[in-house]
């Protein structure tokens, strides 16, 4: 019998205001925020999730898209017409028979999501914080970068036909600053890291009059990222796995799927477990692990950081205390590998599973292999590891590292 897909005009936000993740203090949603000006720490949207509740429910997930849009109820854009889609989510969550048999494992899983939309999960992000910002009337856009994301800002704003401008590092992957041009951005090339891309980007918006679209300075790019954790727990059978290993720069990731399991519980999905989340971070640039490792909920900006993982040379994170918070309140931890264990590891994830990973999803699978030398992961236990995007937006830097 064939399934009738639900129309967009047929579900709705629940959205009801914003609230600041660290005072708890709320505002309106019904016009731009950035930071909370008393205390520089981002907002987050929130919910009438009883209300979500009554539509978003598991029987109704077959006969919904097949796209990150598919949770509507809990997305930030009101009117559906300023949904900028380019099919982004619901990315395979593959079991990686070949692999785990490799490491004596019983359930290890990787979430793919270098088949979104330009290449990586910041399709994701970048969907639901341009779509937001054309139905609040801000068709001018900038934001720092160093690769990724600035590719999916710079598609998603040519889809709805709104300026981008884009800072980024010179070392950033050439791959990245030819998407940007190819999408019709403005690309200025930054002689410095991502903190000095942000700083001039954050000046341009103030002179020019631009909205920026920075990783947490926004609450709307946290709300496409949480959609990962919705799609692992429907896609293990509304299910929570043990353990998510998921490769940190910002850490937005890490804030979205949190806030999608407290979410998820509220609806009635699931219940009071959560899965141990795993951060790891490049040795060369490992600020949030140097803070968990300290016992610091802040912290401290990263001198030098160099990583051949552009995603994760992230010398200082704006939501560093929400991701150091679900590492702690999970009971997960947080820990650094190298570029040539990464580098090692996009070998392996490539040659046994046909999955050709960024560095940033090697070095989940370098992490998982540390963890469970150490006994702090089971080989019994369901494990998910986060490829953030693909490969192939890093071969100027995978091809010398892989001898050729």
């Amino acid at each position: 019998m064939e399934i009738r897909l639900l129309d967009r005009t047929e579900i709705r936000s629940h959205i009801t205001h914003l609230e600041c993740s660290l005072s708890g203090e709320e505002c309106g949603h019904d016009m731009p925020h950035r930071l909370n000006p008393k205390n520089g720490k981002p907002y987050l949207v929130r919910y009438d999730l009883a209300k979500a509740a009554e539509t978003l429910t598991k029987e109704s997930m077959p006969r919904r898209e097949p796209n990150m849009w598919r949770y509507r109820e809990v997305m930030p854009v009101i009117d559906p017409a300023n949904i900028v889609t380019l099919g982004e989510g619901f990315t395979p969550l593959r079991e990686a028979t070949r692999l785990g048999s490799r490491l004596g494992m019983n359930s290890l899983l990787i979430k793919d999501e270098g088949v979104n939309p330009t290449g990586s999960f910041k399709a994701r992000g970048l969907s639901a914080a341009v779509s937001k910002a054309l139905e609040l009337k801000q068709i001018k856009l900038t934001m720092p970068s160093a690769g990724n994301a600035a590719g999916a800002m710079s598609a998603y704003a040519a889809a709805a036909g709104m300026e981008a401008h884009v800072y980024m590092p010179k070392d950033a992957p050439i791959a990245n600053q030819i998407e940007c041009t190819a999408y019709g951005a403005e690309l200025n090339l930054v002689d410095g890291f991502i903190t000095d891309a942000g700083r001039i980007s954050g000046e341009a918006a103030e002179k020019y009059g631009y909205f920026d679209v920075s990783t947490l300075k926004e609450p709307y790019r946290v709300e496409g990222k949480k959609t990962m954790g919705y799609e692992i727990v429907e896609q293990l059978g509304f299910e929570v796995p043990d353990v998510v290993i998921y490769p940190t720069g910002g850490g937005t990731g890490i804030v979205g799927i949190w806030k999608a399991l407290d979410e998820m519980e509220q609806l009635g999905w699931i219940g009071s477990e959560r899965p141990r989340m795993i951060c790891v971070q490049a040795s060369g640039c490992s600020p949030l692990v140097d803070a968990y490792k300290k016992g610091e909920e802040f912290a401290e900006p990263f001198k030098n950081p160099s990583t051949l993982a552009a995603g994760m040379r992230v010398p200082s994170a704006v939501g560093d205390f929400l991701v150091i918070r679900a590492v702690r309140e999970s009971a997960g931890t947080a820990l650094t590998v190298t570029d040539d264990q990464m580098v090692a590891s996009v070998q392996e994830m490539a040659e046994f599973e046909g999955i050709f990973p960024a560095p940033e999803g090697g070095a989940t699978l370098s992490a998982l292999q540390l963890l469970l030398e150490s006994g702090e992961i089971a080989k019994d236990e369901r494990v998910v590891l986060l490829n953030t995007g693909s490969a192939l937006k890093y071969l100027d830097v995978l091809g010398p590292a892989l001898g050729l």
